[in-house]
C-alpha cells in the first residue's frame, strides 16, 4: 500500500511533467559569424551582443510568452561557410531569424538563400551599400552613414591628397570607387591604391609606397586580422600618426586591443611606444563609440564588463547587432507571430529604439536611421568624438551621383573578376596588387 508521502511525490512528479509537455517550445534564433579564421577577432564580440540581448529577452519572460534559443554557428570567416551554415540554420534548425556576418562577401553570400526561403537576416556592420533586399535588415551603416561623411571631414580637415588601401573583397573595392568619386567632386586627389587578400599579412611593399606618396590621408578598408600586420608594416617604415593620418573604416576597440595584444606579445619592449607613436591618433567614423556620454549608454558599457570582464571593449557592430536583436523581439510581439516575415517586416519598419547611440529607427528601404560620429583614438584606448551629426541621418544605399545601373555594373564587374565569388582568393594576390 502506498504511503501519502508517496503518493505526494508522484503528484508533485506527475504535475512536473505536465507543466513541462505544457511549457511552450522555445522560437530558434541563429547567430551566424566568424569564431575562427582572420575575421574571429572582429565578429565574436558581436556575437556576444547578440547572445547577451537574448538572455536579457529570456529574462523578462521571452517574445510570445517562449523562450529564445540561440543556435550559434561558424562562418570560418568564408563566405561559402556562411552560405552553407544559413542554408542548414534555415532548413535543419529552424531558426525564425538570423542575425549575423561581418563582412560585405559572407552577407552577399546568404541573400539568397534567406531570399529563397523568405528567412531575415540581421546585418550589423557597416557596408558599402549598392543592395537592398526584402530579407535583409541593414543596422550597420550606409555610404551616406560612415564612408563619405568621412571622406570629406578628412579632406577639410587633414588634407587633400589620400592612400587607399584596403582588402581584397566587395566592401573595401566598392567603398573605395565611391570614395573616389567624392574626391573628384571636392578637389580632394588619390595618390595611391593597393588591396590585399582578406587574409594578408604582407604590407611592406604598401607601406613603403604610402612613404613614398606623401599623401596626407591614408583610408584604411582592411578588414580583421589583417590590420594588426598594416599597422606593423607603418612602425617599421617609421610612418607614426604625427606624420600621416590613417582614418579607418573597419577598425573598432575591438581591433585595436588586437593590434596591441599582438605588440605586447611579440615586441613588448616597443608596445608603448608603438601605441603612442602609431595608434594614438588614428581617426575612424562609425555611428556609435564607447565612450558616448550619456546615462543609456553608461548603463549599456556596464552590463556589458559585468557580463564578460572588465577590460571588455564594446564596438559599433556590437551595439548594432544588439539593437537588431531588440528590435525583432519587439516587432514579432507587436505582430504576434514569427510565421509570416513579410507581416513581421510591417511591424518592423518605422519603428524606433530609444539606443545607446540615440534613437534608431527602421525605414521602408529596411536600412536604419543612424547618428554619424567621427572620433580620433587617444592614448587610452579610446576615442575622442570630434564631430557628431546633429540627427539621425536616414540611410541612401545607392549614392545619388551615379545611376544605380552604374552600381550594379560595377559589383557584377568585381563578382565576375573573382570567378564568380564576393572576394579575392586568399592567397591570389601579392602585397602590392593594385
Amino acid at each position: 500500500m502506498l504511503t501519502k508521502t508517496t503518493l505526494l511525490l508522484i503528484a508533485a512528479a506527475a504535475l512536473q511533467l505536465a507543466c513541462k509537455a505544457a511549457a511552450p517550445p522555445p522560437i530558434k534564433v541563429g547567430v551566424l559569424h566568424s569564431f575562427s579564421g582572420v575575421m574571429a577577432a572582429s565578429e565574436k564580440p558581436v556575437a556576444d551582443a547578440v547572445l547577451l540581448a537574448v538572455e536579457e529577452i529570456n529574462k523578462s519572460g521571452g517574445v510570445l510568452g517562449r523562450p529564445i534559443e540561440p543556435v550559434v554557428a561558424d562562418g570560418r570567416s568564408d563566405p561559402n561557410v556562411f552560405q552553407k551554415e544559413a542554408e542548414r540554420l534555415i532548413t535543419q534548425e529552424h531558426v525564425a531569424v538570423i542575425f549575423g556576418c561581418w563582412t560585405s562577401a559572407s552577407r552577399k553570400a546568404v541573400k539568397p538563400i534567406v531570399e529563397k526561403y523568405n528567412s531575415l537576416l540581421f546585418y550589423p556592420v557597416q557596408n558599402e551599400g549598392l543592395e537592398q533586399s526584402p530579407n535583409i535588415i541593414y543596422i550597420g551603416a550606409s555610404p551616406n552613414q560612415q564612408l563619405i561623411p568621412a571622406v570629406v571631414w578628412a579632406k577639410d580637415h587633414l588634407g587633400k591628397r589620400f592612400f587607399l588601401v584596403g582588402s581584397d573583397y566587395v566592401f573595401p573595392r566598392a567603398a573605395n570607387a565611391i570614395a573616389k568619386d567624392v574626391l573628384r567632386y571636392t578637389g580632394g586627389q588619390v595618390v595611391g591604391e593597393y588591396y590585399v587578400p582578406l587574409d594578408g599579412k604582407d604590407f611592406t611593399k604598401i607601406a613603403e609606397a604610402i612613404k613614398k606618396s606623401k599623401s596626407d590621408v591614408v583610408l584604411n578598408t582592411i578588414n580583421g586580422d589583417s590590420n594588426i600586420y598594416f599597422f606593423e608594416a607603418l612602425h617599421e617604415a617609421r610612418l607614426p600618426s604625427s606624420k600621416i593620418a590613417i582614418f579607418s573604416l573597419s577598425l573598432d576597440e575591438n581591433g585595436i586591443d588586437s593590434i596591441q595584444k599582438r605588440f605586447q606579445a611579440h615586441h613588448p619592449k616597443e608596445a608603448a611606444h608603438f601605441f603612442k607613436e602609431h595608434l594614438a591618433g588614428t581617426f575612424a567614423c562609425w555611428n556609435y563609440f564607447e565612450r558616448i556620454d550619456n546615462p543609456l549608454n553608461a548603463a549599456f558599457v556596464d552590463k556589458f564588463k559585468k557580463k564578460y570582464g572588465r577590460n571588455y571593449r564594446v564596438s559599433d557592430p556590437a551595439e548594432a547587432a544588439y539593437i537588431g536583436v531588440k528590435l525583432w523581439s519587439q516587432s514579432t510581439a507587436e505582430y504576434g507571430s514569427i510565421e509570416n516575415p513579410d507581416e513581421l517586416l510591417n511591424h518592423l519598419t518605422h519603428l524606433s529604439l530609444p539606443a545607446p547611440e540615440g534613437v534608431v529607427t527602421i525605414d521602408k528601404n529596411n536600412h536604419a536611421r543612424r547618428t554619424i560620429r567621427i572620433g580620433r583614438l587617444n592614448e587610452t584606448g579610446s576615442f575622442d568624438i570630434l564631430w557628431t551629426s546633429k540627427w539621425p541621418i536616414t540611410a541612401s544605399p545607392y549614392p545619388i551621383f551615379r545611376t544605380t545601373a552604374y552600381w550594379n555594373d560595377l559589383l557584377n564587374r568585381l563578382y565576375q573578376g573573382w570567378n564568380g565569388q564576393w572576394a579575392a582568393a586568399a592567397q591570389g594576390r601579392s602585397g602590392d596588387g593594385r
